[in-house]
């Protein structure tokens, strides 16, 4: 029982003692859908070894539509092999769009505007190169709180580059 109990805590310790690859700063592009608010610019702050914190800017500037969406995430991170790393997490933002009048065919339509409050989850896995970049690919759905934007839900597949830096 004794060798069984040191055992487990021999592993518990090389699972956690794997080192990690966060950056104290990462600063680039996520791009994916976004709900319609269009690409982000993206910008990380590494917390702990196994923390961090993720804000993503995205925007549209269109004929039709402007958008802005601000998310904050808090994530873990978790080494899988070398560089690669698995990472998830929890948080929110808040968002505005309007857009104008429009036509189909003869029909016209009203613009509308909106604010909009969301919660947001995140899982994802990322690689960090031996020179300072970062691609990631991560799943986010988000959360609304109003009526008035794709039933209250949006899901968002992204890639991701960034530049890591201390």
């Amino acid at each position: 029982m004794k060798k069984t109990l040191l055992f487990a805590f021999l592993l518990l310790g090389t699972v956690f003692a794997q080192a990690q690859d966060i950056s104290k700063n990462a600063l680039g592009l996520r791009l994916g859908d976004n709900d319609g608010f269009g690409g982000e610019i993206s910008y990380q702050r590494g917390l702990s070894k196994n923390n961090r914190l993720e804000f993503d800017l995205g925007w549209r500037n269109s004929n039709h539509v402007d958008a802005i969406k601000l998310a904050g995430l808090y994530q873990w991170v978790w080494n899988i092999d070398g560089g690669f790393n698995w990472y998830a997490g929890l948080g929110g933002g808040i968002g505005s769009w309007s857009a104008e009048d429009y036509y189909i065919g003869n029909d016209k339509y009203k613009g509308d505007s909106e604010t909009v409050i969301f919660a947001a989850g995140d899982i994802g896995i990322e690689y960090n190169f031996d020179i300072p970049l970062q691609l990631s690919l991560d799943f986010r759905p988000e959360f609304y709180f109003n009526d008035g934007i794709n039933d209250d839900f949006g899901p968002d597949i992204a890639l991701g580059i960034r530049y890591r830096w201390n």
